[in-house]
C-alpha cells in the first residue's frame, strides 16, 4: 500500500507536467550534437531548489532519460550521436535513414528506448540494494578488461577491415592521453600548447569525426541528403511495422535493456559502453550478423535499449552508495545533497517518500516519452529530409560549431572538432572508419586507470599475470571479448561454407530486416569483406600503405615521448604505441599480400572544388570567431555555406527566404547560447 501511495503522489498534475515538460526538453536537447544530458541537467539543477525534492528529482530524471533517447535523431538522420551513448546507433541508423527508412529507425530507437529505460527504472525500484553490491565487485582489472570488451566491437564492425580498425582504436587510445594523464599527473603530448592541457574532449572530437565528414560530402553532390521511400512511408514514423520488428526481436530487447541495467550500475561505465556491448551482443546473436553496418534495425534496437537502461541502473549505486555512475547522476546527487538529503544504504528507509516517488516519476517520465518521441521524431525526419541543402548544410555545421563551443565556452575545442573533422574525411577515403577512433578515445581513460592501477597492484604483490588474468569476472569478460572478436569470422566462414546467397531487399523487407544499401563515402562501414569486391580487393592498397606507414611513425614518435615520463604514466602509452606499430606493420604487410581492404573510391559527380571551399570556409570561420564575434563571424559563414550548397538557380525570392532564415538561425542559437545557458560568448570586434 505504501508503494501506491508513493505512485499517487508521482502521478499529481504537477510532477506529470514536470514529466512531460523534462522529457520533451531533453529530447529537444540530446537531439543537438554537443548540448547533452549533463549540460541540460546542470543548467536546470539550480531552478530544483525552489521544489519538493522529489518534484526537482523528477524534472531532473525526464530530462536525463529524454536526452539519452534524443540523441538517436541525429545519430540516424546526420550521423552524429547527439550524445556518447548513441555512438553504436550511427552504425545502422545512418544507412536506414540514407535508404528511406529514416522514420522507421527514429520509432524503433523509441520503442527500444521506452523499453530499456522502463527495465532500468524497475531494476532501480525493485532490486537496488542488492544490485549496488555489483558496483562494489568490480576492480581496476574488471574496469580494464570491460574497456577491452567495448573495443572488441571494431572486429563486429566489418571483417575485411579488422586491422585498419585496430589501427583507428590505437590512435583514439593515444588521442586520450593527450593531456594531463589520469595517474601519475605526466603531461603528455601537448606540443607544449596550454590549449592541450586539458586534454581532447570527447564531445568535440565526436562530433568533429563523425559530421564534419558528412557536412563535406553534403555539399559535393546535387543529391539529397535522405530518401523517402514513397511506397511505405504513410505517416512518417511507421508505427505498426517497427512494432512487429520489435516483437520479432524481443529477446535482443530483453538482453539489451538488462546490458545496459548491469552496466549502468557500474561507475563510470555508462550509456556509450552500454550500447557498444549490446550491440556487439546482438551482432554476435543475430543470424542477419552480416548486414549489421548496413542497416539492420536489431543493431539501432540493442543500442537504444542498452544506453537508456542505463539510466535507471546508474541510479542504483548513486542513491544506494553515493557513487555516481554518470556526470548527469553526480550532478542530481549534488542537487540531493543541497537538499539535505542523506545518501546511503538507509536513504529507501529514511527518505523512502522522496525516493520512491521519484522512482516512479521516472518511470512515468518514461512512458511520456513514448508519445512525446514518436511525435517529435515524426515531424523530425519530414524536416530533415524535406529540408533544402542548401539551408541543411549550414545549419548542421553551425550545430556542430555551437555544439563543440557550448562544452566548456572555448574557442580551443571547436577548432580541435575542425580538424579531427578534416582528419577523419582523409581517413574514410581510404577506408579508415571514425568509430574505432571514436571507441578508443571514449574507452581510453577507464582503459588506461584500469591497466595502470592492476599493473601497480600485480607488481607490488609480484603478480601481474595472476591480476590481469586470473580473477573470475576478469576471466568472463575475457572470453566474452575473445567470443566477440572471433565470431564474425566464423560467421563469414560459415556464410562462405554454405554458399549463402546475399538476400535481396524485398525478401529482407517481408522479414523486416531491410539491408540492401548502396555503398557511399558517407557510410564509412559498410565497406564489403575482401571475398564480395572482385577484382578490386586484389588491386594494391597504396593509399592505406602510405597512412600506415605515417601511423607507424606516430607510435614510434609516441613511445620515444614516454622516456620523459614517469613509470605510471609512461605503461600505457607505451604499450598503445607499440601495438599501434606492429598494426601498421601488419596492414602494409597483408596490403603487399593483397589480402587487405581496398580504399574505397569517390563518386565521380561529386565536387571536390565544393569540398575544399567549404572546408576553407569552415576553418576562416573558426578561427575568426575570436576576432569578428561569434554572431557577426557565424552570419558571414552561414551565407557562404548557403551558396556553396545550392547547385541549382534560385529565384531573387527564394534566397531572400533563405536569407532570413540564416539570421534567424544565427540569433537563435546566439539568444540560446547568451541567455538560455549563459555561456561567455566571444565578442570580437563589431560587439
Amino acid at each position: 500500500m505504501e508503494l501506491l501511495g508513493y505512485l499517487l503522489d508521482a502521478l499529481t498534475p504537477f510532477n506529470l507536467m514536470l514529466a512531460l515538460i523534462g522529457v520533451v526538453l531533453g529530447t529537444v536537447i540530446g537531439a543537438l550534437p554537443g548540448l547533452s544530458a549533463t549540460m541540460a541537467v546542470a543548467v536546470l539543477v539550480p531552478f530544483t531548489f525552489s521544489m519538493e525534492p522529489a518534484s526537482g528529482l523528477i524534472a531532473l530524471g525526464a530530462i536525463y532519460t529524454g536526452a539519452i533517447y534524443g540523441g538517436a535523431f541525429a545519430a540516424i538522420l546526420v550521423n552524429t550521436p547527439g550524445t556518447p551513448s548513441a555512438i553504436a546507433t550511427t552504425f545502422d541508423g545512418y544507412p536506414m535513414a540514407r535508404r528511406g527508412d529514416g522514420g522507421l529507425a527514429i520509432t524503433l530507437a523509441n520503442l527500444a528506448s521506452v523499453f530499456g529505460g522502463m527495465v532500468g527504472a524497475i531494476a532501480l525500484l525493485l532490486l537496488a540494494p542488492p544490485l549496488a553490491k555489483v558496483a562494489l565487485v568490480f576492480g581496476p582489472p574488471e574496469y580494464f578488461w570491460l574497456a577491452v570488451f567495448g573495443l572488441t566491437l571494431i572486429s563486429a564492425l566489418s571483417v575485411g577491415n579488422t586491422l585498419k580498425g585496430l589501427v583507428g582504436a590505437c590512435l583514439g587510445l593515444l588521442l586520450s592521453m593527450v593531456g594531463v594523464a589520469v595517474v601519475g599527473g605526466d603531461v603528455r603530448y601537448t606540443l607544449d600548447s596550454p590549449a592541450l592541457l586539458g586534454g581532447i574532449d570527447i564531445t568535440s572530437a565526436l562530433i568533429g569525426l563523425y559530421c564534419v565528414p558528412v557536412i563535406l560530402d553534403l555539399v559535393a553532390t546535387r543529391a539529397a541528403h535522405l530518401k523517402i521511400n514513397s511506397d511505405i512511408e504513410k505517416d512518417g514514423i511507421r508505427l505498426r511495422e517497427a512494432m512487429g520488428i520489435a516483437w520479432r526481436s524481443k529477446f535482443n530487447v530483453i538482453r539489451s535493456s538488462v546490458i545496459g541495467t548491469v552496466i549502468g550500475i557500474l561507475p563510470g561505465a555508462g550509456g556509450s559502453i552500454a550500447g557498444l556491448v549490446s550491440y556487439t551482443e546482438a551482432r554476435r546473436s543475430s543470424k542477419y550478423s552480416a548486414n549489421f553496418g548496413k542497416g539492420e534495425p536489431d543493431g539501432v534496437i540493442a543500442t537504444e535499449a542498452a544506453n537508456n537502461a542505463t539510466v535507471g541502473g546508474g541510479f542504483i549505486p548513486t542513491l544506494v552508495l553515493g557513487i555516481p555512475g554518470t556526470p548527469p547522476d553526480a550532478i542530481i546527487l549534488g542537487a540531493l545533497l543541497v537538499q539535505g538529503i542523506k545518501i546511503g544504504p538507509t536513504l529507501f528507509n529514511s527518505e523512502s517518500q522522496v525516493v520512491y516517488t521519484f522512482i516512479f516519476g521516472l518511470l512515468i517520465a518514461t512512458v511520456l516519452m513514448l508519445p512525446a518521441g514518436l511525435l517529435i521524431g515524426r515531424y523530425a525526419y519530414k524536416s530533415v529530409v524535406s529540408f533544402p541543402k542548401s539551408l541543411l548544410v549550414p545549419t548542421v555545421a553551425f550545430m556542430t560549431v555551437v555544439g563543440s563551443f557550448a562544452i566548456h565556452s572555448n574557442i580551443n575545442d571547436t577548432q580541435m572538432m575542425l580538424g579531427l573533422g578534416v582528419v577523419a574525411w582523409v581517413l574514410n577515403r581510404y577506408g579508415f572508419a571514425p568509430s574505432p577512433i571514436v571507441l578508443g578515445l571514449v574507452l581510453g581513460q577507464i582503459a588506461e586507470q584500469g591497466f595502470v592501477q592492476t599493473y601497480l597492484i600485480g607488481n607490488a604483490t609480484h603478480n601481474i599475470s595472476g591480476m590481469f588474468f586470473g580473477r573470475p569476472i576478469s576471466i568472463g569478460i575475457i572470453l566474452a571479448a575473445l567470443l566477440t572478436l572471433g565470431y564474425p569470422f566464423f560467421a563469414e566462414w560459415r556464410a562462405r561454407k554454405r554458399h549463402i546467397p546475399p538476400l535481396t531487399e524485398r525478401a529482407m523487407a517481408a522479414e523486416a530486416h531491410p539491408t540492401d544499401i548502396p555503398p557511399t563515402s558517407a557510410t564509412p562501414d559498410t565497406a564489403k569483406p575482401d571475398s564480395a569486391n572482385g577484382d578490386s580487393a586484389r588491386a594494391l592498397d597504396t593509399g592505406a600503405i602510405l597512412l600506415a606507414v605515417v601511423f607507424a611513425a606516430i607510435g614510434i614518435t609516441a613511445y620515444m615521448g614516454t622516456e620523459a615520463m614517469s613509470s605510471m604514466g609512461s605503461v600505457f602509452p607505451a604499450t598503445i604505441s607499440v601495438l599501434l606499430v606492429v598494426f601498421s606493420i601488419g596492414l602494409v604487410v597483408f596490403a603487399l599480400l593483397r589480402k587487405g581492404s581496398p580504399s574505397k573510391g569517390g563518386d565521380p559527380a561529386a565536387s571536390t572544388t565544393r569540398r575544399i571551399l567549404l572546408g576553407i570556409v569552415f576553418g576562416l570561420w573558426v578561427f575568426l570567431i575570436p576576432v569578428l564575434g561569434f554572431f557577426v563571424a557565424g552570419l558571414a559563414a552561414f551565407g557562404t555555406m548557403m551558396v556553396l550548397a545550392e547547385h541549382e538557380t534560385c529565384p531573387a525570392k527564394t534566397w531572400l527566404i533563405r536569407a532570413i532564415t540564416a539570421v534567424a538561425v544565427v540569433a537563435g542559437f546566439w539568444w540560446l547560447m547568451a541567455d538560455v545557458l549563459l555561456l561567455r560568448m566571444p565578442m570580437g570586434l563589431f560587439f
